[in-house]
């Protein structure tokens, strides 16, 4: 069975943006080490879910990047890869390489994970992300701790309505001041 990773940028306090989607207190100058570790979470990957808000800035951003006659691998991975866009309100799209899922979450997820391949990718949005917590869905969680506290803001917790213990596998600081804290559930 396909393994589900949940990759997520949080803040210190634990929200993935602003009141408002703010997501300016994001650390974006990555060190090396940084960005071999996202390269070890994503090559396994042949499928990105997302929720259809994030999706919308998403996929146009990737593609614009990918143009770039300098873009890199990744960026290229990130154009590539087949997507799924969760919605409960999209019947059509323009995006290349991108079905649409419109069924019940828990139903689409398992259906993607019994299907033959390499490993699924969540980015989120917050609510999208909620929503894979809350049902439980996720194997891996690769939580990219920021070092800003922002006070306020979207949580990827808001659905979870019973408790969820994870195990912790590792975490790993990085020089540009991010952690990652990989868990999985303790009872799957």
């Amino acid at each position: 069975m396909r393994k589900l990773k949940l990759q997520m940028q949080i803040s210190l306090d634990g929200f993935v943006a602003g009141p408002n989607g703010e997501m300016d207190w994001l650390t974006w100058d990555w060190d090396d080490k940084l960005k071999e570790y996202v390269k070890g979470i994503t090559e396994p990957i042949d499928t990105i879910i997302l929720g259809r808000v994030l999706a919308e800035g998403f996929i146009p951003v990737w593609k614009e990047r990918a143009a770039d006659p300098s873009a890199d691998v990744f960026t290229h991975q990130m154009v590539n890869t087949p997507k799924v866009v969760f919605s409960k309100t999209l019947t059509t799209h323009l995006w290349e390489n991108t079905a649409l899922a419109n069924g019940d979450i828990v139903e689409e997820i398992k259906n993607l994970k019994n299907q033959p391949g390499g490993d699924i990718v969540a980015y989120g949005g917050a609510r999208f992300a909620s929503a894979l917590i809350k049902h439980n869905l996720i194997d891996e969680y690769h939580l990219f701790v920021n070092p800003a506290v922002i006070g306020k803001g979207m949580s990827i917790y808001n659905a979870v309505e019973e408790k969820l213990t994870l195990k912790l596998v590792k975490a790993t600081q990085f020089e540009c001041g991010i952690t990652v804290l990989c868990y999985t559930p303790a009872m799957k």
